[in-house]
């Protein structure tokens, strides 16, 4: 009876099957790494954009939006009616308050903020009138505000939520000196649904793997 011998793999094919593998995984790696530098460059660039509408607005009216006291008169043709900035050079209120309902309404000059740059053409987003003042997206699926004096920081700051561990400490090497706690950026971790309350009293946090941060870079 003659017998089957089974042929198995040589040398070479196991070595170019080896190669193979290793070139796939080497491509998914570079794709995931493009994907996460495409990240921090936005977060970035987040802060950049809103830097620069920023300052733009207060080259051209003398004033800091969210705290302009003559925003209502400027633009009352857009439905600005009410507003509760004082013009005392500080932007009052909390990162967090970023009511999506129309500006007709009293609100925080922190929300306002975000009304003041879109009438002005600074910054663009939300349509002005309802939602002119909610918060924008950030490149993370978080969002924008902005706050005084908070993590430490002196004067008025840009917040980013929702940025992950690692795009949150490149971002904040390639921006500032890589620590959460120190600098003119500054990190806050948080695990919860709800976004924490910050103010100046509130340590910055060290940063963690896992962990999602609050990002505020001082924009003064």
């Amino acid at each position: 009876m003659k017998q089957c011998k089974q042929k198995g793999f040589t040398l070479v094919e196991i070595a170019i099957v080896l190669v193979i593998v290793g070139l796939l995984l080497a491509a998914v790696l570079k794709g995931q790494e493009m994907i996460t530098q495409g990240k921090i460059k936005g977060v970035i660039n987040d802060f950049n954009g809103v830097l620069t509408a920023y300052n733009g607005y207060q080259d051209r009216y003398k004033a800091i939006p969210g705290d302009d006291s003559g925003a209502v008169a400027r633009w009352s043709s857009m439905g600005l009616a009410t507003s509760v900035a004082n013009g005392n050079g500080v932007v009052e209120g909390a990162y967090t308050d970023t009511n999506s309902s129309a500006p007709t309404t009293t609100t925080t000059e922190t929300a306002l903020f975000w009304a003041d740059l879109r009438a002005a053409g600074f910054y663009t987003g939300t349509a002005f009138g309802a939602g002119s003042i909610a918060a924008p997206i950030n490149s993370v699926g978080g969002v924008m505000g902005v706050q005084s004096s908070v993590l430490g920081l002196n004067g008025l700051a840009i917040c980013s939520t929702a940025v992950p561990y690692k795009i949150a400490l490149a971002a904040d090497t390639q921006l500032d000196d890589g620590s959460a706690k120190t600098g003119t950026v500054r990190g806050y971790a948080y695990t919860t649904a709800a976004l924490p309350a910050l103010t100046s009293a509130v340590p910055a946090t060290d940063y963690t793997d896992g962990s999602s941060y609050v990002l505020c870079r001082s924009a003064t």
